[in-house]
C-alpha cells in the first residue's frame, strides 16, 4: 500500500475466529523521537524496533536533510550520527513530512531556535491541518513562520538567530505542541517552562532525560510544570522501541468483536499517558489479560491476551481520559457499535483537527453501516447493536486517514455484510504490515 499514490480500495468480510500472535510494529511516537533526539546528540545513537512506516521514514529523510547521518542496518535497526543541539544545517530542499503531523511539528520545534530557514510541506491531508498551534509558541522564541491562510502548509520557518527562553501554558492538551516547545527550548539559553493542565503522552520527557538533558517535572495546582535547561550536550543512546499501543488497538479490538477469537499481542507499551483505550475496554467488559509486565527502552510494556467478548457494555468514557487515548477513539467507536447500550465519548474535539475530522468521518461511516450515532463539536455518542448486530454493507470514506481506514476494516470483520473503504493506502503511514498481520490471524481482507 502506498500513502502517496493512487487510491487502493479494500474490503473486509465477516471473519472466522482470529487466532495467533499479533506482533505489531514499533511505537510511532517513540520512533519519530528516537530519530530526532539521535540527530541532536553528539555521536552514534542505535535504534532497534523502529517503525518503518512512511511517516517515520519521512522523518528519517528530514534528519538527513538537516545534516545528520541516518543509516538503516536491517529490519527496525537504525543508527543516527547526530550533529549536536543547535547543529542543524539549512536543508537544500523542501522538507516533505508526508502524512505526519507529529513529524512536521516536532521538526519545526527542533530547528526553530537555530539561525536557519526551512520550508515544510506534506500530503493533501497534512496540508489541511493547522500549524498555528505550534508556530505561535515558537514565535515566542524568536522564530517566524510564513504559511498559507489559516497557518497551513506549505510553510517556511525562519529560525531565531538569538533565541530567548519561554514560559508557555498549553492552551490545548497536545503532546505534539508540548514536545515542539521543549525541542525548541533545547537550543535556547536559560530555562524553558511548559505547563500542561492535563497530562499528555510523556515520551519526549522520558527521552530527554535518557539523552542527558536537565529536565524537571513538578505536579502543581496549575498542572504539570516541565522545566528544561537549555543548551545541554545530549549523549547518544541505544533506544529499544516498544510496540505501538495505537497499532495494537486494531488486532485487540478485532479480537474482541469477532466471534471465537483468542489472540496474543506481545510487548505493548503500557505508558500511563497512552493506555486509556485499554482501561476503557476493560470497563466495557473486554476479556483482556495483561501478562508479563516489564520495562523495555524506558517504557512499561506487557503482553496482551485478548478473547472474543460478547457481553461488552456501553459506558461513558471519562472526559479526562481523552489525552491518553485520543488516537484510539475511532476504533473505540467501532467496538461501541458491537456493545450493548450507549457509549458516550466527550472531550474529543481534538479529533476534528487530526488527519481528518475523525468525529465526522466515524459518524458518517457508522451511520452508513446501520449504526445510530450522535455528535456535537466535542462529543461522539454511539448506540450499540450488540455482538454481531451491526448490519455493515457500506463503502466508507477514509479521507486519507490511516486510522479511519483500519477502523472500518475491523468493523467489516464482524459486521453482517462486508464493509469497504475507498482508500486503504494511508495505512502505510503507521502500520505497513496491517494487511498481512490481520490476514495471518484469520481476517478476511481483499483489495479492490
Amino acid at each position: 500500500m502506498s500513502g502517496h499514490g493512487d487510491a487502493q480500495p479494500m474490503t473486509a468480510r465477516k471473519s472466522g475466529a482470529l487466532r495467533g500472535v499479533a506482533e505489531v510494529p514499533g511505537d510511532k511516537s517513540i520512533s519519530h523521537r528516537a530519530l530526532i533526539f539521535g540527530a541532536m546528540a553528539v555521536g552514534e545513537t542505535r535504534v532497534t524496533g523502529l517503525l518503518e512506516g512512511q511517516d517515520v521514514l519521512d522523518t528519517a529523510k528530514a534528519m538527513r536533510a538537516f545534516g545528520a547521518e541516518v543509516v538503516r542496518h536491517g529490519l527496525g535497526e537504525w543508527s543516527v550520527h547526530g550533529v549536536g543541539v543547535g547543529g542543524f544545517r539549512e536543508p537544500a530542499d523542501v522538507i516533505d513530512c508526508g502524512n505526519s503531523g507529529t513529524g512536521v511539528r516536532l521538526i519545526m520545534g527542533t530547528m526553530a531556535t537555530s539561525p536557519i530557514t526551512a520550508t515544510f510541506t506534506g500530503d493533501a491531508s497534512l496540508r489541511k491541518r493547522p500549524m498555528g498551534r505550534v508556530t505561535d509558541p515558537l514565535s515566542l522564541f524568536g522564530a517566524r513562520a510564513y504559511g498559507r491562510q489559516g497557518g497551513r502548509l506549505p510553510m517556511t520557518v525562519v529560525g531565531a538567530a538569538d533565541p530567548v527562553p519561554v514560559r508557555y501554558a498549553l492552551p490545548v492538551a497536545s503532546a505534539q505542541v508540548k514536545s515542539a516547545v521543549l525541542l525548541a527550548g533545547l537550543n535556547a539559553p536559560g530555562q524553558t517552562v511548559v505547563i500542561e493542565k492535563e497530562p499528555t503522552r510523556d515520551h519526549s520527557e522520558r527521552m530527554l532525560l535518557g539523552f542527558g538533558a536537565e529536565l524537571v517535572v513538578e505536579k502543581t495546582a496549575e498542572g504539570n510544570v516541565i522545566t528544561l535547561t537549555g543548551r545541554p550536550e545530549l549523549r547518544p543512546q541505544t533506544v529499544a522501541v516498544p510496540r505501538d499501543p495505537s497499532s495494537a488497538a486494531f488486532p485487540t479490538c478485532a479480537a474482541l468483536i469477532v466471534e471465537g477469537s483468542d489472540i496474543t499481542v506481545p510487548g505493548v507499551s503500557q505508558n500511563l499517558t497512552r493506555n486509556g483505550l485499554y482501561l476503557t475496554l476493560v470497563e466495557m467488559g473486554a476479556e483482556i489479560e495483561f501478562l508479563n509486565p516489564r520495562e523495555e527502552g524506558g517504557e512499561p510494556v506487557a503482553d496482551l491476551r485478548v478473547k472474543f467478548s460478547p457481553k461488552l457494555k456501553g459506558i461513558e468514557v471519562p472526559e479526562e481520559r481523552a489525552p491518553s487515548m485520543i488516537d484510539e477513539y475511532p476504533i473505540l467507536s467501532v467496538v461501541a457499535a458491537f456493545a450493548e447500550g450507549v457509549t458516550v465519548m466527550r472531550g474529543v474535539k481534538e479529533l476534528r483537527v487530526k488527519e481528518s475530522d475523525r468525529i465526522d468521518a466515524m459518524a458518517r461511516g457508522l451511520e452508513a453501516c446501520g449504526v445510530r450515532v450522535e455528535e456535537d463539536e466535542d462529543t461522539l455518542i454511539v448506540h450499540g447493536m450488540g455482538a454481531g448486530g451491526v448490519p455493515g454493507g457500506a463503502v466508507c470514506a477514509t479521507h486519507l486517514d490511516h486510522r479511519i481506514a483500519m477502523s472500518f476494516l475491523v468493523c467489516g470483520m464482524a459486521a453482517k455484510k462486508a464493509v469497504s473503504v475507498d482508500d486503504a493506502s494511508p495505512i502505510l503511514t503507521s502500520f505497513p504490515i496491517f494487511e498481512g498481520l490481520m490476514t495471518g490471524l484469520g481476517a478476511s481482507l481483499e483489495r479492490g
